[in-house]
């Protein structure tokens, strides 16, 4: 089965690490194939003593890694999201957008932009281009991810990844072997 890519594709989960581990594998497939990548990917970083990781993103096409928590301190609750440097992530993937990426990869549609900013005006920027954005979407913030695509996307679940992927980037059939 493939599934047709559309402009806009939301990766609909309930684990974020096991989105994390396809949206890499997504990643390394994309480039296998030779196609440009812009975007970020997010690496969780356990902290001794803490009880949340520190999540660092990962620029797709600079490889350049930005750390977007604050540390606030062994018992912290809440966000943690340390929106400068938030805003340095986005400004990097915004200028790679200009290059005209095949697809933009944007590791969560999480509570910034569930409250209207964060990555929304990427998205936005890439749409404008005609460029194809993967999203993961926490099931928390499915609800918010649906009042900002306004019925433009879809949603594939974390099995659908390799079934969407083809439709944007095609396996090549096996090399035969030496012929007799």
């Amino acid at each position: 089965m493939t599934l047709q890519p559309c402009l806009l594709t939301a990766l609909v989960h309930a684990d974020s690490a096991r989105a994390a581990q396809v949206m890499r594998a997504v990643a390394q497939r994309v480039e296998a194939a030779g196609r440009s990548l812009a975007g970020v990917l997010e690496h969780a970083l356990p902290r001794p003593g803490r009880t949340r990781c520190d999540m660092i993103l990962e620029e797709l096409s600079q490889g350049a890694r930005i750390a977007i928590s604050q540390d606030r301190g062994p018992l912290a609750r809440g966000c943690r999201l340390d929106a400068h440097e938030m805003a340095r992530a986005i400004a990097l993937v915004s200028d790679t957008l200009r290059e005209r990426p095949q697809l933009l990869m944007l590791n969560k549609f999480g509570k910034a932009e569930a409250e209207g900013g964060g990555f929304r005006p990427l998205i936005a920027a890439a749409l404008e281009q005609g460029v194809p954005v993967l999203i993961a979407v926490p099931l928390r913030n499915l609800d918010a991810w649906r009042n900002f695509a306004g019925g433009l996307g879809q949603e594939i679940g974390l099995d659908d990844a390799d079934a969407w992927l083809d439709g944007l980037c095609p396996r090549m059939p096996a090399a035969e072997g030496p012929h007799p």
